[in-house]
C-alpha cells in the first residue's frame, strides 16, 4: 500500500513536470510609479491575462524601477533577464533613430496625430524589435509635453545657461539647441533632483509633473504640446514562443485591450492632471507667440536631422504619417 501511495506521488509529480499543471511566471518591470496611470493600465493587462489563461501565465509587475532602471528594461527583456518589460521607445534613439521617432518635438502633436505617426512607425518598429530578439505587445502614450520652469519665460532665450532634465537623446537635443545645460535624469530620480536643485527646468507631461511632485519646486508649467511620446510593452520573443498557442492569443488579446485602454485613458488623464497641478498651486501657462515660434523652429531642426540619421525607412515612416493626414493639413 505504501509503494502504491508513492507511485500514485511520483506520477503526481510527472504529470505537473510534464507541463498540465504547470504555471508560467513572468518578471515586468517598469520605470514608473505603481499609482502612474501606464503601470495601473500594466497591472489590469496583467490580470487580464491570469484570468484568460486560469492562472497558467502569472505576470509580475515590478513598478518604480525597482527591478531594473528606465534605461536597462529593453537589455533586460532582450537578454531574457526579464520576459516582459515597458520602456519609454524615445530613450533608445541613439540606438536607432526609429525608437525616437515621437521624440521629435511638433512632428505631432495630438492624440490623433500621435495614432497616425504610431500606424506609419509600427511596422518598422516591429521588424526592428523582432530583429532584436523581441516582440511589439502595445504601445501607450504620454499626454502632450510642456515646459516646468521656476519662471516664467516668453523665449528660448529665457531658458539659456539653466539645468535642464534630459531623459532622452531627444530631450538632450533640446538642451543643446536653446543653449540650456542638460542634465540626465531618470523618472525614479526626479523629485530628488527638483528637490536639491540639480535641475531647474524639464520638458514632459502632466502626469511626470504630478507624480514627481514638481509642483513643491518648480511654479509654471508651459502647455506646448510638443509631442506624445509612446511607452511600449516588449516580450522576449523566446518566452513568447514557448508559451502554447492558448497561452499566446491570452497575451495578445489582453495587449490589444490594454492599448485601446490605455490612449483613452492617457487623453482623459492629460486634463485631469492640468486640473490636478493647478490645485497644488501650478500655474498651467499657454506659450507665447514667440515661444512657440522657437520651439516649432527647434523641431524643424530635429526633424531634418532625424532624417538624415534614420535613412529610407525614416522617409517612409515620415512619408505615411503625412499621406494620412486629413485632406485640409496634407
Amino acid at each position: 500500500m505504501k509503494r502504491r501511495s508513492l507511485s500514485f506521488a511520483a506520477a503526481a509529480l510527472a504529470l505537473v513536470s510534464t507541463g498540465t499543471f504547470a504555471q508560467t511566471k513572468w518578471d515586468l518591470p517598469t520605470a514608473y510609479p505603481a499609482t502612474n496611470f501606464h503601470t495601473e493600465n500594466l497591472t489590469q493587462f496583467a490580470q487580464d491575462v491570469d484570468k484568460a489563461s486560469a492562472g497558467k501565465l502569472k505576470i509580475t509587475v515590478h513598478a518604480n524601477a525597482s527591478l531594473f532602471k528606465a534605461n536597462e528594461i529593453k537589455r533586460a527583456v532582450q537578454g531574457g533577464q526579464a520576459q516582459i518589460g515597458e520602456l519609454l521607445l524615445a530613450n533608445f534613439e541613439n540606438e536607432n533613430p526609429i525608437y525616437g521617432t515621437d521624440g521629435i518635438p511638433f512632428l505631432a502633436s495630438s492624440y490623433a496625430e500621435s495614432k497616425r505617426l504610431y500606424d506609419a512607425q509600427k511596422p518598422v518598429l516591429e521588424k526592428l524589435l523582432n530583429a532584436q530578439g523581441m516582440k511589439l505587445l502595445y504601445t501607450v502614450p504620454w499626454p502632450p509635453q510642456g515646459v516646468y520652469t521656476k519662471k516664467e519665460i516668453a523665449s528660448v532665450a529665457d531658458l539659456r545657461g539653466i539645468k535642464w532634465r534630459a531623459y532622452s537623446p531627444a530631450t538632450a537635443k533640446i538642451a543643446e539647441l536653446i543653449g540650456a545645460q542638460p542634465v540626465t535624469i531618470q523618472a525614479a530620480e526626479l523629485s530628488q533632483a527638483l528637490a536639491t536643485g540639480v535641475i531647474e527646468s524639464y520638458m514632459s507631461s502632466g502626469s511626470t509633473g504630478y507624480d514627481s511632485k514638481t509642483y513643491e519646486s518648480l511654479k509654471y508649467w508651459y502647455d506646448t504640446q510638443a509631442w506624445l511620446p509612446k511607452d511600449a510593452v516588449i516580450v522576449n520573443k523566446k518566452s513568447f514562443d514557448a508559451l502554447d498557442p492558448a497561452l499566446q492569443t491570452a497575451v495578445t488579446k489582453a495587449a490589444a485591450d490594454a492599448e485601446t485602454r490605455g490612449w483613452a485613458l492617457s487623453a482623459e488623464k492629460n486634463e485631469w492632471y492640468k486640473k490636478a497641478l493647478t490645485e497644488k498651486g501650478m500655474k498651467i501657462m499657454q506659450p507665447s507667440a514667440k515661444l512657440n515660434a522657437d520651439l516649432r523652429q527647434v523641431g524643424d531642426i530635429m526633424l531634418a536631422d532625424w532624417l538624415k540619421k534614420a535613412g529610407p525607412d525614416g522617409e517612409a515612416i515620415i512619408a505615411a504619417y503625412k499621406k494620412s493626414a486629413p485632406a485640409a493639413k496634407k
